[in-house]
């Protein structure tokens, strides 16, 4: 009988000790990071599968990439660019349904957020070596290719036509949102429900931190540098994504000029926004949004806002006022006295 018992005792303890290390592994966090889609992308991501699952996700974003990138002359949008005023190109999947959506936020805002605004942002290449500022004359120039109502998708032959000479396609600011939703989606196949997901501004935050609380985003200072933040969101199983004019601009005398081009005038947006966040579930629908609400201004943009369902935003005005919609006040904090949170 002794014997008996010393042999389910050690067995007990291999049980217990098996469990330990199971429960261990769910804790395993893993880390990567590469420069890619023209931004510095980062994921730290916890559970047993968590470092395969970061090699899909960024094998995944790397063919993201490929296909709609404004750097390469072998990429989907390159040839659709190349094409334009001829023919209709054939996409895959992604690129069509990135398109697409890209299409449902221009006419959701009038135009305010357009894809074709390619030819306007050649012109200035913000952000490059080669940033100018062009002279009226080539903006105007330009300015009668930019018109999403011109492009014809065929969903049946999954195929892209941009039906006027001069046109070009740029996904850049929709492209990061959708590479995003595909990291996440690639982190729950592999079983892991928590991770922060950081594409170069796209915040993802996957389940909760380590400590099994909700993750703390700090909304970046648009005043000043990088990692400079005024105020914390709380967020679980949600994306958040900033637009500012802080982030990329070109600096000529005494005059800037930011990145976030207005398509009705092919000059950097004259907004009353410092910097807007987007809360939602969708990164797509943030990063098209963030750049919509910059460009409509604080009082249209949050009118957009408010008549969408599960979307929240926090703006920040440049009187340093901050707005936040219903559903985020409750778990936004500001941490820097100079700005206010508006009632």
């Amino acid at each position: 009988m002794r014997r008996a018992y010393i042999g389910v005792g050690l067995l007990l303890v291999a049980l217990v000790v098996g469990i330990g290390a199971w429960r261990l592994a769910d804790t395993r966090e893993a880390n990567q990071a590469e420069f890619l889609m023209g931004t510095y992308m980062e994921i730290t991501a916890i559970g047993r599968k968590a470092p395969v699952a970061l090699e899909a996700v960024f094998a995944r974003l790397e063919e993201i990439e490929s296909r709609m990138t404004q750097n390469s002359e072998t990429s989907e949008i390159a040839a659709v660019n190349a094409k334009a005023g001829v023919e209709p190109v054939a996409v895959s999947p992604d690129t069509f349904l990135v398109i697409e959506k890209a299409l449902h936020y221009a006419e959701l805002t009038d135009g305010k957020f357009d894809p074709t605004i390619q030819p306007i942002v050649r012109l200035w290449q913000i952000g490059s070596p080669e940033a100018r500022v062009p002279a009226p004359e080539e903006i105007a120039a330009k300015l009668p290719a930019i018109s999403y109502q011109a492009v014809e998708l065929d969903a049946t032959n999954q195929t892209v036509w941009l039906t006027q000479p001069g046109m070009g396609l740029d996904l850049g600011g929709i492209a990061k949102g959708y590479a995003a939703d595909e990291a996440v989606a690639i982190l729950r196949e592999h079983g892991v429900k928590k991770a922060l997901i950081n594409l170069g501004g796209n915040i993802y935050a996957l389940g909760t931190n380590p400590s099994n609380q909700p993750w703390r985003i700090g909304v970046q200072d648009p005043e000043d540098e990088r990692d400079q933040y005024i105020a914390v969101i709380e967020a679980t199983d949600e994306t958040l994504v900033t637009s500012g004019a802080y982030e990329r601009f070109l600096k000529v005398d005494d005059t800037v000029y930011h990145h976030i081009l207005n398509p009705e005038t092919g000059y950097p947006a004259d907004s009353d926004i410092l910097s807007v966040t987007i809360i939602a579930k969708d990164s797509i629908d943030a990063d098209a949004l963030s750049t919509s609400v910059y460009i409509l201004g604080r009082e249209a943009g949050l009118a957009l806002v408010n008549s969408l369902n599960n979307i929240e935003t926090v703006i920040i005005d440049k009187e340093r006022r901050v707005f936040a919609s219903a559903g985020v006040r409750d778990r936004l904090t500001i941490v820097d006295p100079k700005f206010v949170l508006m009632p």
